[in-house]
């Protein structure tokens, strides 16, 4: 018997939820246990829906990284779409207050990782409900990681981004309900707008299960993050975004893949060396066929995880760059983002990690260990665990 999500209790009962129109935050992941959209079926079985609200990557995961699609209205449904990238504060509540909605309703899968964006889209739209006085929901999924096990630093004041918009672990933990609910109770413990967030829960969900355990089917939540083997790395590989080296985005294994044209095979050896939990190496070659290093043979390794209850992705992705840093030398770069203004511009690792620690710590000679002992420690959290 598969878990029970909390679309899928809403279209049992429409009750669940108040109100004749509601505002559907969410796009292609959100499908039920027979494949089929939740926007779809409940717009077909209630007729409540009134409009959709999309996140990064556009309603139907077209687009890359740092990227939405343009579509103004749903060919499936007809409803009318509204593109939250790149909405904030008054934008983003005002085009909300335009669409006049009784709720706002979240169905989206998140993956489990402190720099994906839908779980920041879900919760500035809770902080526009908040703001504009309109209950909000959320309709529960999984987290594909499960949701025992934690790691990573949290937020620096001044580091909160669209990559982190609140300071918990890197893994963190929460399914996208409990997540949304923690944000409610900071914002309210912190004095700011704040509003009840009503999680419909899932049912037959435990904290140990990781996607193959509940029984649901994977849908890639975002064109490089093809497998739950790519989701479970994710944490520890994407901090490679930060720097000039490949982390496998234009192959068919992007974030398993990491490399640079200057990289050598005794990149893998020098991982292997270092025995990580769960974590095995082998030399590998690519040819990314979009952004960085297009075109150009590249070295490096592919990571293979050979105990997931073992597997520490934040440790093994820190000892990565600790150990490419140690090869490439002067080769090794930050990268700076490209859609912030020259003057506001932070190395993006900064903005992944929450702080400076990592680049600094990497750049100083640091190990991983240390690096992560030096980080600022996650806010406790707040809100009780639902399951």
């Amino acid at each position: 018997m598969p878990v029970k999500i909390g679309a899928e209790r809403l279209l049992e009962n429409p009750g669940l939820v108040p109100g004749q129109r509601w505002g559907l935050i969410t796009n292609y992941t959100a499908i039920l246990a027979n494949l089929e959209l939740s926007a779809v079926a409940l717009h077909r079985e209630h007729g409540k829906v009134a409009a959709i609200l999309g996140p990064e990557h556009g309603l139907r995961g077209t687009a890359q990284a740092g990227l939405a699609e343009s579509a103004d209205r749903d060919p499936q449904t007809g409803l009318p779409v509204l593109d939250t990238y790149g909405l904030t504060d008054d934008k983003l509540d005002e085009a909300i207050e335009a669409l006049n909605l009784d709720a706002l309703v979240a169905d989206i899968q998140d993956v489990g990782t402190r720099f994906y964006t839908y779980a920041w889209t879900v919760v500035d739209c809770m902080r526009s409900a908040a703001r504009l006085g309109i209950p909000f929901y959320v309709l529960d999924r999984p987290n594909p990681l499960s949701g025992a096990v934690v790691e990573g630093p949290g937020l620096a004041p001044g580091f909160e981004s669209f990559v982190g918009r609140s300071s918990i672990p890197i893994r963190h933990g929460l399914t996208i309900g409990e997540l949304a609910r923690e944000c409610s109770a900071r914002d309210s413990a912190d004095g700011l707008a704040s509003a009840p967030v009503e999680v419909i829960a899932m049912e037959g969900w435990s904290r140990e299960m990781y996607m193959e355990d509940t029984g649901l089917p994977w849908v890639m939540p975002s064109p490089n993050l093809p497998t739950v083997d790519t989701a479970l790395v994710y944490p520890g590989t994407a901090l490679f975004e930060g720097t000039t080296m490949s982390e496998g985005r234009g192959t068919t294994r992007p974030f398993e893949l990491v490399g640079a044209p200057w990289l050598r095979e005794s990149f893998a050896t020098a991982l292997n060396s270092r025995s990580l939990p769960g974590a095995a190496f082998r030399p590998a070659w690519f040819v990314p066929t979009f952004q960085k290093h297009e075109g150009e043979p590249v070295c490096g390794s592919q990571l293979y995880v050979t105990d997931r209850e073992a597997f520490r992705p934040v440790l093994t992705g820190v000892t990565m760059l600790e150990i490419a840093h140690e090869i490439s030398g002067e080769q090794f770069v930050w990268r700076r983002p490209e859609w912030e203004s020259e003057q506001v511009r932070r190395p993006f690792a900064d903005l992944l990690w929450g702080s400076p620690v990592l680049r600094d710590g990497i750049d100083g000679g640091c190990g991983a260990l240390e690096i992560i002992s030096r980080s600022p420690a996650p806010r406790p959290y707040l809100a009780p665990q639902i399951y």
